[in-house]
């Protein structure tokens, strides 16, 4: 009997070794496990991630009764957040919901497809995946235009199109504060445009359809730290058209813009939330002309009954 005992034992120890890590806490071993990085989310950060997540679905009104959302996972560590995010809205908030957990392969190599697998696995997120052709697609020579443009609509076309064939009427995406916010300034300094990335969006090719990001309030930074205090490792970078963005050789236009904010941001703590603010702001009384569905409009058109001298 004991020596039954013992050999559970022995094969506890090997199977707690294989899904979880060790980390030093004040001197002491601390198992990181799927269940440590739950709680952390609700304990540990709270206050930066979990109260923020809530407000933001409840403030922009991103989930309504019977919705059925495919959250959608890159294999990035936002994405990963979010997957494990809506697992503890499921177990704490109003169950109204259903969820699946969804990955496109668009020609990851065998190296980052088991990443993404494992860390699943790890975690504890059941995941869907499924394969395409998108990076062999986009690198044909015969295709022009920017192969990141390309890619990303591509992609977004074939989640939602998977997504409801999961009987999905929404899909859920990782992008965070910080992606809002330099879309923003990217908009002004190369688009010469005043947007922002929306909060929730109605499909323009898929009826029914809807996109919403429950990060929206998320920082980027609050990400990493939960991401390194669990001892995570996700993808960085998985395009084979900038394997070099892991270490930096490659630049983009966004990676500019964060650079410029966060050297802002260093002069003054209110840049980022007034970068923000700003496109919940906007006066139309004081902007020489808009779009609203695709129509411009001028402010000479109702210059003579609007126009005051008070500025």
């Amino acid at each position: 009997m004991n020596n039954n005992k013992d050999t559970m034992n022995e094969l506890n120890i090997k199977k707690n070794q294989e899904n979880a890590r060790i980390k030093i806490v004040e001197g002491e071993e601390v198992v990181v496990d799927e269940r440590y990085v739950e709680r952390s989310i609700v304990k540990r950060f709270r206050k930066e991630i979990w109260r923020k997540f809530v407000k933001a679905i409840n403030e922009y009104e991103m989930i309504q009764d019977g919705d059925r959302i495919a959250v959608c996972i890159s294999g990035g560590k936002d994405s990963m957040l979010l997957a494990k995010l809506f697992q503890e809205l499921e177990r704490h908030g109003k169950k109204n919901f259903d969820v699946e957990f969804l990955v496109m392969d668009p020609g990851y190599n065998a190296e980052n497809r088991k990443q993404i697998e494992d860390n699943a696995k790890f975690l504890g997120v059941p995941i869907h995946v499924f394969e395409t052709d998108i990076f062999n697609t986009v690198a044909k020579d015969d295709i022009g235009g920017s192969p990141c443009y390309l890619c990303a609509r591509m992609r977004r076309g074939y989640l939602y199109s998977n997504a409801k064939k999961l009987g999905c009427n929404k899909i859920a995406l990782g992008h965070h504060f910080d992606d809002v916010i330099e879309t923003i300034v990217m908009g002004m300094l190369y688009g010469g445009q005043i947007q922002t990335m929306m909060p929730k969006l109605h499909s323009t090719n898929f009826e029914g359809m809807e996109l919403i990001r429950p990060m929206y309030l998320v920082r980027e930074d609050d990400i990493i730290h939960w991401r390194d205090y669990n001892m995570l490792t996700f993808l960085q970078c998985a395009c084979r058209f900038t394997e070099g963005c892991e270490t930096g050789e490659l630049e983009s236009k966004r990676a500019e813009v964060k650079h410029l904010i966060k050297e802002l941001s260093q002069k003054s703590d209110v840049i980022e939330m007034n970068i923000f603010r700003s496109v919940e702001n906007v006066n139309l009384n004081t902007v020489i002309a808009y779009k609203e569905d695709g129509v411009k409009h001028h402010f000479l058109e109702s210059y003579n009954e609007n126009t005051k001298d008070d500025q």
